[in-house]
């Protein structure tokens, strides 16, 4: 029924036969009309934006544009890959297929203890040096060292096997903490 045909009327759709055999009048149509069955369907911005997402292009750029840059990432993998495979004794291996290193977990756990309590020394120093009053310093000093040794009193009771990062700064900080008690202990 797209057909429109034109007289010195205008345009109009011609005359159809129905399947029960009458006719159908021709219809005028006016400049611009679309019939139902050509309208496109809406689709509202959400629907649109999903369907950019999942054709894996970023919002307001061209699908052309990104196919193309495609493409070209994809050529200079190949030469790359080309390249590390011309290369006489060299192995390359894929990261996923490494087994990773065999090391006793209490040592990589002392490891990550030493190298934070070493960064972390500095920012205790500039927390100590900020506060005026030194009986508020020891009273908060001696709330960390109960705090430790309360996680320290769980791993030994088996209660905790894994420590979280905070948990772990805070062990590591003993030592320190317990340095600056003894300086504060005198004055106080």
């Amino acid at each position: 029924m797209s057909t429109y045909l034109q007289s010195s009327e205008g345009k109009f759709i011609p005359a159809t036969k129905r399947p029960d055999g009458t006719w159908r009048k021709a219809r005028r149509v006016k400049d611009g009309y679309v019939p139902q069955e050509e309208v496109p369907l809406y689709e509202s911005k959400g629907k649109q934006f999903v369907q950019q997402r999942q054709a894996g292009v970023p919002p307001g750029m061209c699908p052309l544009v990104a196919a193309e840059s495609k493409r070209e990432r994809e050529k200079q993998e190949r030469t790359r890959a080309k390249k590390q495979d011309k290369q006489p004794g060299v192995l390359v291996v894929p990261p996923s297929t490494c087994p990773p290193p065999k090391v006793n977990q209490q040592q990589a756990q002392q490891e990550q203890i030493n190298s934070i309590s070493k960064a972390l020394e500095d920012t205790l120093r500039l927390e100590g040096s900020q506060e005026a009053d030194p009986a508020k310093q020891l009273k908060k000093l001696r709330k960390k060292i109960r705090e430790i040794e309360q996680i320290e009193s769980r791993i030994q009771a088996g209660e905790q096997k894994k420590l979280d990062k905070d948990q772990l700064d805070k062990v590591k900080k003993k030592s320190e903490i317990l340095r600056q008690i003894k300086e504060l202990e005198p004055r106080s």
